[in-house]
């Protein structure tokens, strides 16, 4: 759990995602947000549970087209982001960065949920990381990878609520209605700075 907490610590793509939908459509957005990308890590750890990851793993092709795709979708948000008028938001009269139209906590659920699924290195991650948590004794390998995912999954919301919590207070600010557009751009550049290392980066060697 300790382990965890100092990797949802880590900015990435994901933090910026609930930080920026927090902060535009307030606390509800933001818990929209955090329920998509935690949704996006369980599919990660039922991928690598039942072996599928370790084919992503292994294979270059299938890693090279996830990780396009999601280089893409990055990049995409961000173009949008950059092209955004800013300026803060609600439920009903939002404008939802990611999709370009009026915004709606199933399209920030969408977003959140995309941001992470997308991301081949997410799985990678898991293979990596909760192995070292199973003991050599333990049979049933998979039921105890899954359980430790489970774990993972549900230990990172104290940290991103918090993140929610306090982008919702900083969005009541004079500083959050004077400089969303300013915002939306930094975040717009920080998407595509995301996507780019992405595409850049190689795969892991199994």
């Amino acid at each position: 759990m300790l382990a965890g907490w100092v990797l949802n610590l880590t900015p990435g793509p994901d933090v910026l995602y609930i930080i920026s939908r927090s902060l535009r459509g307030g606390r509800r957005a933001g818990f929209a947000a955090i329920a998509g990308i935690s949704a996006g890590c369980l599919v990660h750890v039922a991928l690598a549970s039942l072996g599928l990851g370790m084919l992503l793993a292994t294979s270059a092709t299938l890693f090279s087209a996830i990780k396009w795709i999601g280089a893409a979708y990055l990049l995409w948000v961000g173009v949008r982001l950059l092209r955004s008028k800013g300026g803060p938001d609600t439920l009903q009269e939002g404008v939802d960065a990611t999709s370009g139209g009026a915004g709606s906590w199933w399209q920030v659920f969408a977003g959140g949920f995309l941001t992470n699924v997308l991301n081949p290195k997410v799985v990678l991650f898991f293979l990596a990381f909760l192995p070292q948590f199973i003991a050599p004794s333990v049979q049933n390998k998979p039921l105890a990878f899954a359980m430790l995912g489970l774990i993972f999954t549900v230990n990172a919301l104290p940290i991103t609520s918090m993140y929610v919590l306090l982008a919702d207070r900083m969005r009541t600010s004079r500083w959050a209605a004077r400089g969303m557009q300013w915002l939306d751009k930094v975040a717009g550049v920080l998407f595509i700075g995301f996507g780019v290392r992405l595409a850049m980066s190689a795969r892991p060697m199994p």
